[in-house]
């Protein structure tokens, strides 16, 4: 079946449509750019996506914690980890091999070899209820939002790159402008692309917040009247920011300015291959998105698919 992806780009203030038909599901296989669908185990519920500088990508279970890598070259894929029983939400995978994963309701973070599939370190951050989401790599430290807590977990690196004991775990009070409250809050997390400070988004209210990593102090991004409600996964790629807007099956560009006090949306994409996608992640000239299917009830036959659409 031939999906067909939309592009609404913001110019001025004319919204146009730019429509264009994507290639079949499973087209593009043995080619440079790989499949358009890539699917996952059945049952396998993901939730995050990573990509290094290989064309590998590494889905996380939210039902065990399974990581799941695939070839995008040729979609076919396997389990290398079998995960801790408890979720693997947000990942991002370093230089050296290794993944940095969320541990959802676990309150905890892991980082797992990629090409082994081996657990190399574990950091429990909280015994109090919790939902870790997300997780995003500086040149010293990696930060883990708490969607339940308003503090974001600070992993400190040593040299080249060494992970710290388990007792290492910084926590970062959360302060200023964002206010927790019911629902999913702090959720996707990013840099700016100064790199000074961290950006999240609240999935409860749409508002994304610009952070000093020294301080926890946040300040609410200024992007005129628009909100992101959903937002999820980040992804930063030069000044540009991709917000996934989970069950709004939407894919928000934002251009910001250096330092991630203000930005603006430019456009939204859409697919009709989407099904409640949750995060993103590159490689060449494509976005790659598993699809989460909130909407859908679980049973151990359901299927799981990540779409690729193109990157603007």
């Amino acid at each position: 079946m031939r999906r067909r992806r939309r592009i609404h780009v913001l110019v001025a203030a004319t919204l146009s449509v730019a429509t264009s038909a994507a290639a079949p599901a499973n087209a593009g296989a043995g080619t440079s750019l790989g499949p358009s669908t890539i699917d996952l185990p059945a049952g396998f519920q993901p939730e995050g996506i990573a990509i290094g500088a290989l064309p590998y990508a590494y889905f996380g279970s939210r039902a065990t914690g399974a990581i799941y890598r695939a070839n995008l070259l040729t979609g076919r894929g396997k389990v290398i980890n079998a995960g801790p029983g408890t979720p693997s939400l947000g990942m991002k995978v370093d230089a050296r091999g290794r993944l940095f994963v969320a541990g959802g309701s676990g309150g905890d973070g892991r980082v797992v070899d990629t090409r082994t599939g081996r657990l190399l370190a574990s950091y429990r951050f909280t015994d109090r209820p919790s939902f870790v989401n997300d997780v995003v790599l500086t040149p010293d430290a990696a930060w883990f939002t708490d969607s339940t807590n308003p503090v974001l977990y600070r992993v400190p690196l040593g040299r080249h790159g060494a992970l710290p004991a388990p007792h290492g775990v910084v926590p970062v009070p959360l302060s200023g402008d964002i206010v927790y409250g019911s629902g999913i809050n702090a959720n996707g997390i990013a840099r700016t692309p100064d790199g000074r400070a961290l950006l999240i988004v609240q999935s409860s209210t749409g508002l994304l917040f610009r952070v000093d990593p020294a301080t926890g102090v946040t300040r609410a991004v200024d992007l005129g009247a628009e909100l992101l409600p959903n937002g999820d996964g980040l992804l930063l790629d030069g000044r540009t920011l991709y917000v996934v807007q989970n069950r709004l099956n939407t894919l928000a560009v934002l251009r910001l300015d250096r330092s991630g006090d203000s930005g603006r949306v430019v456009g939204r994409i859409t697919d009709t291959g989407f099904d409640v996608p949750t995060t993103v992640a590159a490689y060449g000239r494509r976005l790659y998105l598993p699809n989460a299917r909130f909407t859908t009830t679980p049973t151990p036959a359901t299927p799981y698919t990540a779409v690729a659409v193109p990157r603007p």
